[in-house]
């Protein structure tokens, strides 16, 4: 086999979408999606600092309940969902609240009462 040229260079910046989904809980007017914006542009680390969004990470609201994250550099959707939810506990809302991904890159807020109680 002929060896491989290296590549030289740095990579492509790779842009990454994600889409939380909270329409359900906010219909039913027990989840704060503009909070909720709120909360993730001042707590999403962007080269380990907060606050530090810049042109490489966008929050912004799209749809009815819904919040879009367009991100120019490295973000995980564990992280998302980690920070999803750590406001529902800050809310009281992880009691009742599961974080969901439902598609790559989707993920939606759920109704979760479970049933402790395991006869």
């Amino acid at each position: 086999m002929a060896p491989q040229a290296k590549k030289s260079g740095k990579a492509q910046k790779q842009t990454k979408k994600y889409i939380i989904d909270a329409s359900q809980p906010a219909s039913d007017k027990i989840f704060d999606v503009s909070a909720f914006e709120k909360f993730l542009q001042d707590r999403i680390k962007v080269e380990g600092r907060t606050n530090n969004l810049g042109d490489n990470v966008v929050v912004k609201q799209s749809g009815e309940g819904k919040i879009e994250i367009t991100a120019h550099n490295e973000l995980s959707g564990r992280y998302l969902k980690y920070l999803t939810k750590k406001f529902l506990k800050k809310q009281q809302l992880r009691d009742w609240l599961r974080v969901v991904s439902t598609s790559r890159g989707v993920y939606e807020l759920k109704n979760g009462l479970v049933n402790w109680d395991r006869g």
